[in-house]
């Protein structure tokens, strides 16, 4: 007489589908998250190394570091060209006016809005050294900070450091 007609999903399996999507939702949400710290610390590291490479050129053509009376704050303000200036003790400038020679066009910022690198040279003159200050998000390439800060990484003429 009467057939039942079985076509289509009950509201269990519908609740049961719909429950396994947005548990994997939320799975590739915090793997992507993690992706994206990775991706920042990793760019950060690049950088320090690409400033640092910029600074031994300098000091090769000066015989010193450049020097600052103050913490140059990278990437932004008077810290956004290094280049060899006519005035005597300038290396970081807002822009290519007075260079003589350029060793890095644009000078990077950290990637994190609020965040920068922080640049201080620890001495004048002669044999000067400096300090590049940073922080990292998690482990990246044998660094890792204990807990995130911005400057929980130090680079040096001799390497770079975390604690």
């Amino acid at each position: 007489m009467f057939k039942k007609n079985n076509k289509g999903f009950t509201l269990i399996e519908l609740l049961v589908v719909i429950a396994i999507i947005g548990l994997l939702a939320t799975l590739s949400v915090v793997a992507l998250n993690n992706a994206r710290q990775k991706s920042r610390d990793a760019k950060r590291v690049s950088d320090i190394k690409q400033i640092q490479t910029a600074l031994e050129l300098y000091f090769a053509d000066n015989n010193s570091y450049p020097y600052a009376a103050a913490a140059v704050d990278m990437g932004t303000g008077s810290g956004l060209i290094l280049c060899d200036t006519t005035t005597a003790g300038v290396g970081f400038q807002a822009s290519t006016t007075g260079c003589t020679t350029t060793y890095m066009g644009q000078v990077p910022d950290d990637p994190t809005t609020g965040r920068a690198y922080t640049y201080t040279s620890l001495t004048a003159g002669v044999g000067a050294t400096y300090s590049l200050v940073f922080g990292l998000e998690g482990a990246t390439g044998g660094l890792t900070c204990g807990t995130y800060s911005a400057t929980c990484c130090t680079a040096t003429p001799n390497g770079i450091t975390c604690t």
